[in-house]
């Protein structure tokens, strides 16, 4: 689906100019893997086939307890130790060497996702990619959606400290010249939505990847974005 940009006429304009006063945000950040696309088969198979490779032991949990983290702090925690900056680099490029191919010409948004974005813009909130991806993996996804007219950035936490520190939201918020407390972040993961709230910023969570009680310090939660609605994020 590719994003089309429209025009309105002045008195749906001022309908459009209210509904925004309404709403507690003025811009939206989202997260990428497990809120725009399902990527959590293509994460695992490649976390799975590099870990193998390195005959160390690697679990279902642990692609679960560690998806939404950055590769430094995945490898921190599933190896107990912080790698040689030269092997960290050389390990995190072939692991997602192995995601991209897995899932360049099979990228599908997750429901709701292209509709929000489209709704958000027509609303005139501004919108930005906050994710913990590496920018390579963000530009593939960006591209095979289509969507990068609705977005004004895209933000990579790759080189940033990793979620649940909120830099990557923060790095985004200051892209876009919008107060974190003027922020929607949306999110699927336990790091993300802590991220987002230590970042002083309004929450959303989906649950593509955990069960709802692991998401409870979000503002709200919904099963996926189709549950969504404008009445809900007014009362954020």
């Amino acid at each position: 689906m590719q994003a089309t940009l429209v025009a309105f006429a002045p008195a749906r304009a001022g309908i459009i100019a209210r509904m925004i006063k309404t709403l507690p945000f003025t811009a939206v950040l989202w997260d990428m893997d497990g809120v725009l696309v399902d990527t959590f088969d293509g994460h695992y198979r490649a976390w799975s086939r590099l870990f193998a490779e390195l005959q160390h032991p690697f679990t279902l949990e642990d692609f679960r307890r560690t998806f939404g983290m950055n590769n430094r702090n995945i490898f921190r925690a599933l190896l107990g130790t912080d790698l040689p900056e030269e092997e960290f680099q050389r390990l995190s490029e072939r692991k997602e060497d192995y995601f991209r191919t897995s899932v360049r010409g099979n990228t599908r948004a997750l429901p709701g996702a292209l509709e929000w974005l489209e709704r958000f813009h027509t609303l005139g909130i501004r919108q930005a990619i906050a994710s913990s991806a590496p920018q390579q993996n963000i530009d593939v996804h960006l591209d095979e959606l289509g969507i990068r007219p609705w977005l004004e950035a895209a933000v990579s936490g790759e080189m940033l400290p990793g979620k649940p520190d909120p830099a990557v939201f923060l790095r985004a918020a200051e892209v876009l010249a919008v107060p974190p407390a003027d922020c929607l972040v949306i999110e699927d993961s336990v790091q993300g939505v802590e991220a987002a709230k230590q970042g002083g910023m309004r929450c959303v969570a989906v649950l593509t990847t955990n069960p709802p009680e692991k998401l409870s310090r979000a503002d709200w939660i919904v099963p996926d974005l189709t549950r969504l609605t404008l009445e809900q994020l007014r009362a954020l």
